[in-house]
């Protein structure tokens, strides 16, 4: 009898020390996979800014007086896959599986129905924000001949690269959320417009400038999508949808000539030589809520990324 209790303890206790075992090694893992995590968001960070910076050459006093007396201009910038990827929980592209951690994770409620989405932001779109909004140039008693003596306090902000709006075709309660992780609390984005501002014409939402501003010469649009800005070729600038290339530089590329950009009178003067006018438009402006949340997907690049995504068409364009 005494053998039997004491094989029913030693059974008991194996089972015990097992159960505290698999605890104790889930806790483990648990623990070390959320310090890759973060180890791998660091390095995504500390690789962005050890990467090449746009060095501003500093200003003669012409050029600063030239800046003092333009009217700052306006940039319009898109969101999905020109700042952002995102991609909606048990959603995503064949390319993106097993890739590097959201940089941060969007959870809105869409018809009482709690959604979720994991948003990748496009390399040094933080440095490319901060740069633009910032900058900062200062006159201190400059002659220039018939002029005459212009003496302005140092501390005076003689212009900003450009004032900063966001223009997305995105359901306004996703896009603000986006938005408000970009800008960080820097205040940066001077307005927000959404899907309801846009126009809807042909199966497609296409974005109206002269809604943001009746000046045409002093605004222009950064979008990954031609049909968005069909009504203003002359006032945009193309750039390249960005899906999960972590080596992408186009955010940079784009520096020196919105630098040059704040100095002109007209920015249509510029624009309207790019040879995006030339692109056939027609693929490009697929009606966007069959395709995806951000309604850019139109430039996606497999079916099975393009039907997966009509579960988030309601949500992004």
């Amino acid at each position: 009898m005494l053998r039997i209790s004491l094989q029913i303890y030693w059974f008991w206790f194996k089972d015990t020390i097992a159960k505290q075992f698999r605890i104790f090694s889930s806790l483990i893992l648990y623990i070390l996979s959320y310090f890759t995590l973060r180890v791998r968001q660091q390095s995504r960070s500390v690789m962005q800014y050890q990467s090449v910076r746009y060095h501003v050459i500093p200003l003669s006093p012409l050029s600063k007086l030239q800046l003092c007396l333009r009217r700052r201009k306006i940039m319009v910038i898109d969101l999905d896959e020109t700042l952002i990827h995102s991609v909606l929980d048990g959603v995503s592209r064949p390319s993106q599986r097993g890739g590097p951690p959201p940089d941060f994770v969007l959870k809105v409620d869409i018809e009482h129905h709690p959604v979720r989405f994991s948003v990748h932001k496009r390399p040094h779109v933080d440095y490319f924000l901060s740069i633009l909004p910032n900058y900062f140039v200062i006159l201190d008693g400059l002659y220039l001949g018939n002029l005459g003596q212009i003496f302005l306090h140092s501390s005076i902000k003689v212009s900003q690269w450009y004032e900063l709006v966001i223009f997305t075709a995105s359901l306004e309660i996703y896009g603000a959320g986006v938005a408000d992780h970009l800008d960080n609390g820097r205040h940066i984005f001077q307005r927000r417009y959404f899907r309801q501002h846009c126009l809807y014409d042909s199966g497609s939402y296409s974005k109206d400038l002269s809604r943001v501003s009746t000046d045409l010469s002093s605004i222009f649009i950064l979008d990954n999508s031609p049909g968005a800005y069909r009504s203003f070729p002359d006032n945009a600038i193309p750039i390249q949808s960005w899906f999960s290339d972590p080596q992408d530089t186009a955010l940079l590329c784009l520096l020196p000539i919105l630098d040059a950009l704040r100095f002109v009178s007209d920015v249509r003067s510029i624009l309207s030589r790019n040879l995006h006018r030339d692109v056939q438009l027609p693929n490009l402006m697929a009606p966007r809520g069959s395709v995806g949340l951000t309604g850019n997907a139109s430039n996606a690049n497999s079916v099975a990324a393009a039907n997966s995504a009509t579960r988030q068409s309601h949500f992004m364009m």
